[in-house]
């Protein structure tokens, strides 16, 4: 029977993810590449946290 992996240790809350993604926003962080490439990491970040709190629910 398959099982849903678990979250792995290190990962953070959707909260916390959700916070850095608003501070990058509203220092206007998304205009150096730097910033680019850190909101992707935060949406795939985002999105792992999302899966583990659907995971949860479930």
């Amino acid at each position: 029977m398959p099982t849903t992996p678990a979250q792995p240790p290190h990962a953070r809350s959707l909260a916390a993810v959700n916070e850095e993604i608003r501070a990058l926003l509203s220092a206007g962080g998304l205009v150096s590449p730097e910033g680019r490439l850190r909101y992707q990491e935060l949406l795939v970040e985002w999105a792992a946290a999302v899966r583990g709190d659907v995971a949860e629910a479930a």
